[in-house]
C-alpha cells in the first residue's frame, strides 16, 4: 500500500491538523465522543474527523465507528467537505456528511471558528446483528454540538426568548430576565450570530454496507431488491421480495433493466465509447499478463495490443466480447449480441443518468473487477481490498497507470467515462460520437 500512499491514491487529500489549538479542540471532542485522547501533535483527519494515525495510537480503526454503525464525527473546519471518508461502512455516510456540512456552512463555520464541533450519525439501529436489521436505517439523523455546547445553549436561550415574548408580564419577571443573562453568556448573541443548524435528518433507503459480506439494498425503485456480493443464503429471511448474489447475473440483468438503472456505453451521449471499451480491454490484458508473470514496467498501448496478439488464445472471454463490439462501433458490421451469460456483458454498461448512478457504478464495479479505472473510482473499498492480493507487476502498472492518468485530471477522467455533468440549464452536451449513438442496433438487455 505504500506505493498507492506515496502516489496521493491512498489516504489522499486528509485535513492536516498540526497547531496546538486545533489539536486542543480535537482532543476535546475526542474525549467527549469517546473518553479518550490523543499524545500526537501532528496527524490527518478525514471527512468525518477519524485519523488513520490515531487508529494506529489506539489500535483501533474504528474508533469513531464502532460496530459499523452510527458514524461518530469531528469537524474542526468545514474544509473537511473536500476530504475523502475512510473505512467507509455505509456508502451514504460521505454523501450526508457532505450534505449536511452544505446545508450549514454558515453556522458551522462560524461554530467552528473557535471550537470543535463533535456529532454523530444516529439511526434506531445500534447494533447489526443480522442482515434484517439494515432495513431499520433508512433515515438518518446528525446530532451535533461543540465540545462547549454552545448549540444547546443557544437553544435554550431561544427557548428562553420565546417565553418572553410570551408572557404578559415578561418585562416585570427578573428571574426569567436574569436566566436569559446568564444563558447569553455561554451562547453568544443568536440574533446576530443564529447557531441553530438548518437539516439534520437524511433519508438513505439505497446504499451498499460493508457489513454481511458487502450487500447493496435497492429500496426507492419500481422493483426493490438486495444484492448480495456473497452467498445470498448465508442471509436468511429477509423483508422484501428478491434477493440476489453476484452469481445471479441473469437476475440482476433483469432487476437493472426493470428499473431502467443501467444503459450501453455504445449508446451513452457525452463520452467517447470506442476509447472507454479498449481501454477496458487493455485492463483485461494487463491482468493475464500479470497472472503470466510477465514484466509490465514501462508498458505503452501499443505494447498491450502487442501483447493481446500475442496471447489472444489466452485471455478471457471478457476480452473477446468487448473486442467484437468494439469492432462493430468503430467499423460496423453485423451487431454482436452480447446476454448477461456472457462475461463481458456488464463490462460494456455504465449507470444510466438517476440519482442511483453512483450506487449502480459501485455495483457494477464490484460485478468488472478486471476494470481497475471503474473500480478505483467507484468502489475504492473493493479496490484496496483486491489491490493486495494482486502480483507487485500488476501493483506497479495500476498505481502508476492511476497516477498518471487519473490523479492529474479526476474531473476530466470522470467525465470521461460517465458524461459531462448538466450544465446550468440543465442540459447535457451533444455527444461528440453521434455517429456511433446512431447506428446503435438492438442490445441484448437479459440472457435467456
Amino acid at each position: 500500500m505504500r506505493r498507492l500512499i506515496e502516489k496521493g491514491l491512498m489516504f489522499g487529500n486528509l485535513y492536516r491538523v498540526a497547531s496546538p489549538a486545533l489539536v486542543e479542540r480535537y482532543n476535546r471532542a475526542l474525549e467527549h465522543l469517546t473518553g479518550k485522547r490523543t499524545k500526537l501533535t501532528d496527524f490527518h483527519i478525514d471527512l468525518s474527523g477519524y485519523s488513520p494515525e490515531i487508529g494506529d495510537e489506539f489500535d483501533d480503526q474504528l474508533y469513531l465507528n464502532h460496530n459499523g454503525v452510527n458514524r461518530q464525527f469531528i469537524l474542526l473546519s468545514t474544509e473537511q467537505r473536500s476530504a475523502p471518508l475512510l473505512n467507509v461502512k455505509f456508502s451514504t455516510s460521505r454523501t450526508i456528511l457532505k450534505q449536511f456540512i452544505a446545508d450549514n456552512e454558515a453556522q458551522l463555520f462560524a461554530l467552528t471558528a473557535t471550537d470543535a464541533v463533535a456529532g454523530e450519525l444516529v439511526n434506531s439501529v445500534f447494533d447489526i446483528s443480522e442482515p434484517s436489521r439494515l432495513f431499520e436505517v433508512a433515515k438518518i439523523r446528525i446530532e451535533c454540538d461543540t465540545t462547549s455546547g454552545t448549540i444547546r445553549h443557544a437553544q435554550k436561550l431561544a427557548e428562553l426568548v420565546d417565553r418572553f415574548k410570551a408572557e404578559e408580564d415578561g418585562w416585570f419577571d427578573d428571574v426569567l430576565i436574569a436566566e436569559m443573562i446568564g444563558q447569553a453568556k455561554k451562547s453568544g448573541d443568536i440574533t446576530r450570530n443564529p447557531v441553530r443548524l438548518k437539516r439534520q435528518d437524511y433519508q438513505q433507503p439505497d446504499f451498499w454496507t460493508a457489513h454481511f459480506g458487502g450487500l447493496y439494498l435497492f429500496q426507492s425503485v419500481e422493483h426493490p431488491a438486495v444484492i448480495s456480493t456473497g452467498p445470498k443464503e448465508a442471509l436468511g429471511k429477509l423483508p422484501i421480495k428478491y434477493v440476489f448474489d453476484l452469481n445471479d447475473r441473469n437476475q440482476i440483468a433483469k432487476f437493472f433493466d426493470y428499473n431502467g438503472l443501467v444503459e450501453p456505453i455504445v449508446k451513452a451521449r457525452g463520452i467517447d465509447a470506442a476509447a472507454i471499451l479498449a481501454q477496458k480491454m487493455d485492463f483485461i490484458v494487463i491482468d493475464a499478463a500479470a497472472d503470466l508473470g510477465m514484466d509490465l514496467t514501462g508498458l505503452t498501448r501499443t505494447d498491450i495490443r502487442r501483447l493481446a496478439r500475442q496471447n489472444a488464445q489466452r485471455l478471457p472471454r471478457e476480452y473477446h466480447g468487448l473486442r467484437d463490439l468494439l469492432r462493430w462501433a468503430t467499423e460496423g458490421g453485423s451487431w454482436p449480441r452480447i446476454t448477461s451469460d456472457d462475461p463481458s456483458y456488464f463490462y460494456s454498461l455504465r449507470a444510466a443518468d438517476t440519482p442511483l448512478a453512483d450506487l449502480v457504478n459501485m455495483l457494477l464495479a464490484n460485478l468488472t473487477p478486471l476494470d481497475i479505472r471503474q473500480l478505483f473510482i467507484c468502489h475504492k473499498e473493493l479496490f484496496y481490498r483486491l489491490y493486495a492480493t494482486w502480483p507487485d507487476s500488476k501493483r506497479a502498472f495500476v498505481a502508476d497507470f492511476l497516477a498518471r492518468e487519473y490523479q492529474v485530471d479526476k474531473a476530466g477522467a470522470r467525465a470521461a467515462l460517465f458524461g459531462r455533468e448538466p450544465d446550468m440549464k440543465n442540459e447535457v452536451p451533444v455527444s461528440p460520437v453521434e455517429d456511433i449513438v446512431r447506428r446503435v442496433g438492438p442490445w441484448g438487455a437479459v440472457g435467456r
